[in-house]
């Protein structure tokens, strides 16, 4: 499975909730899911909080999952080529000085 068919299982998922209704509780902005994306990293890092243990794989995976998910979201409401932007990156990062 790639990314485009990944989003269009996402897309349905939040469609079946009802979440792109113009009168949900849970407005699916660019915004809205920006910050969803940055409590959902939030989360994974809470896993790793006050141990150097790696934290429970399910979790974790768990965890990763919702980044994802949000971030194929955001992506894809705003109209970019997810696959497309983290190979521009990878190139742009081989020339970069670290």
């Amino acid at each position: 499975m790639d990314l485009a068919e990944l989003t269009v299982l996402m897309h349905r998922f939040v469609e079946a909730r009802g979440w792109y209704a113009p009168n949900s509780p849970k407005p699916q902005s660019p915004r809205n899911l920006a910050s969803s994306l940055v409590v959902e990293a939030a989360e994974v890092l809470e896993l790793f909080q006050w141990s150097e243990a790696t934290p429970i794989k399910e979790a974790l995976a768990s965890e990763l999952a919702d980044v994802a998910l949000y971030l194929l979201q955001l992506a894809s409401m705003s109209e970019i080529d997810l696959e497309q932007a983290i190979l521009d990156k990878l190139e742009n990062n081989y020339e970069r000085v670290w």
